[in-house]
């Protein structure tokens, strides 16, 4: 069966990679991971794919003038592998108009909140979690969406609900969204999205 081709874009850890890659090797999916793009050489995530033999490449912001052709890179990049689907997990990077217009549909997030709480400019990683503790939201959870230029403005896939526990740090209901919610609905979306493909 003819697989989409998919490209993860990382930062960090890379437990959401972790979560796709586990994916692929324990189901029938639709999609392979053909590539790993990072935009820090430290990133654990590179490692993660090496350990499952996915192709990396390093693309560092500061060896280019300007966000344009840092994107104008990753785009040669995802051209020559012939990806057809992107993946940003943790990737701590604001894409532009310029990389976003040309993937319409193409490009899929995960936000650890249910979206349009908690989002948009200045909300990641653990200040996501901040905020609903601070609001004092009963359920938080994570929404995967498609990407266009407005951070995390595009078309929600799917989302998942997490209950808030009376003793949550932020850095307990981030781990628990993740693996309640997070983990479980980016391959499953990804996955829907990679039929279209396929077809």
């Amino acid at each position: 069966m003819q697989k989409a081709k998919v490209a993860v874009l990382v930062s960090g850890g890379g437990t959401n990679l972790q979560a796709l890659i586990d994916y692929t090797k324990n189901n029938n999916a639709n999609f392979e991971i053909s590539l790993v793009i990072s935009n820090k050489e430290d990133a654990y995530a590179l490692k993660r794919a090496k350990n499952s033999n996915i192709e990396t490449e390093i693309v560092l912001r500061n060896e280019f003038n300007d966000s344009i052709e840092f994107e104008n890179r990753i785009k040669q990049i995802l051209k020559e592998n012939e990806i057809d689907l992107i993946v940003l997990a943790g990737f701590m990077s604001i894409l532009t108009e310029n990389f976003t217009s040309e993937y319409p549909n193409k490009i899929i997030n995960v936000h650890p909140s249910l979206i349009p709480s908690f989002c948009g400019k200045g909300f990641y990683g653990l200040k996501v979690h901040e905020a609903a503790l601070e609001y004092g939201v009963k359920l938080t959870g994570a929404t995967v969406h498609f990407v266009n230029e407005i951070p995390d403005g595009g078309k929600i896939i799917k989302q998942k609900a997490v209950q808030i526990e009376e003793n949550d740090t932020p850095e307990t209901l981030q781990k628990r969204v993740m693996e309640q919610a997070e983990w479980i609905i980016l391959p499953e979306a990804v996955n829907e999205v990679a039929e279209e493909f396929i077809k």
